[in-house]
């Protein structure tokens, strides 16, 4: 990131000695691709950033002291609305010319979803889907896999009928939570069986893996997945996980197309729309709310530090009353559950 970053900024600053730009415009992008760093991280890989990690930084920014307004009753002394569109304009161009010198092969800048109203209050939307609405989702999706479709697609031909994996899909995202990035690259290779258990070893950012036990419902998905897959990847050297109809792989939005078609199937007062990152914030928090061990569930997303898991915990109605009424410290011994 460093690197990439001191690159740009010298080409910008060559840009004042032919008049392209201001020496005051290149410095404002000079600092602004310094914050951007320093919020990024200068180890961090540029092109490992993703939409969710720009928007995380643009939030992150939103929320810094500006040292420039002294008025205690100027909005807590946070960015201005004008400042962090100054800085996205800059992180944009930073992205733009990124992917002109093929630094990244995606440009994050058109995957955000923090949108500028969002920001300017410093918090988005709750992205977890409720119980309710996740086990709609996971439910709509089941219903897939186990093969209860309509007539209309039995009318189709086998290898262009994708809901299972469509099915697999939403399974993957709602109960493991990989970055939509993690789910598009994964190869047909990278899971396997050891001890009776079908493992996923997830190729992460940086160059990490971790090795996820699937549950069993979604193992069996799989299964079902793999044996259509052969039919639709016959004769074609693909080694990918996901593969359209055509035998291609998946490209990272075709994965908001298929989560919003298995909505469609969710009873409408259980629907909410919800992106990839969405399903991974709803599996940290529900993995979280109830109780799994903090360590296993940072292990489960790919995180080094149990600190960022701050960021993937939304709180979810009826959260407390739950917790308080089912008490540890007020269960008979050998009971499973009590009351206050």
């Amino acid at each position: 990131m460093r690197e990439s970053a001191d690159r740009y900024v010298e080409l910008v600053r060559a840009k004042t000695l032919t008049g392209a730009l201001s020496p005051a415009t290149a410095e404002v992008y000079a600092r602004d691709v310094a914050t951007f760093v320093g919020l990024a991280g200068e180890e961090t890989v540029l092109d490992d950033l993703t939409g969710e990690d720009v928007d995380a930084i643009l939030l992150a920014f939103a929320r810094k002291p500006d040292g420039r307004r002294s008025d205690p009753g100027s909005g807590g002394g946070v960015q201005s609305a004008s400042s962090q569109a100054r800085f996205r304009r800059s992180v944009s161009a930073l992205f733009k010319h990124a992917m002109l010198a093929g630094w990244v092969q995606v440009n994050p800048m058109t995957l955000v979803t923090v949108s500028a109203k969002e920001r300017g209050g410093l918090r988005p939307q709750r992205r977890a889907l409720t119980r309710e609405q996740a086990q709609g989702l996971v439910g709509a999706a089941r219903e897939l896999g186990d093969g209860r479709v309509e007539e209309v697609g039995r009318a189709r031909r086998r290898d262009q009928r994708t809901e299972l994996r469509d099915a697999l899909i939403v399974l993957l995202l709602s109960t493991m939570g990989p970055r939509v990035s993690e789910l598009v690259r994964a190869d047909v290779e990278d899971f396997y069986t050891n001890d009776g258990v079908r493992y996923w070893r997830i190729f992460g950012k940086g160059g990490k893996t971790r090795d996820v036990p699937l549950p069993v419902d979604v193992a069996r998905v799989l299964e079902a997945y793999l044996s259509w897959r052969g039919e639709v990847a016959r004769g074609v050297p693909e080694k990918a996980l996901l593969l359209s109809w055509r035998g291609r792989r998946l490209a990272r939005g075709d994965v908001q197309a298929v989560i919003d078609r298995v909505q469609r199937r969710v009873d409408p007062d259980r629907r909410r729309s919800v992106t990839p990152h969405g399903l991974r914030h709803t599996t940290a928090t529900h993995l979280l709310a109830d109780a799994v061990d903090m360590d296993a569930v940072r292990r489960v997303l790919g995180h080094s530090d149990l600190a960022t898991l701050g960021r993937y915990r939304d709180e979810l109605p009826g959260e407390l009353e739950v917790a308080m009424r089912t008490h540890p410290l007020l269960r008979e011994r050998g009971a499973s559950g009590g009351g206050v």
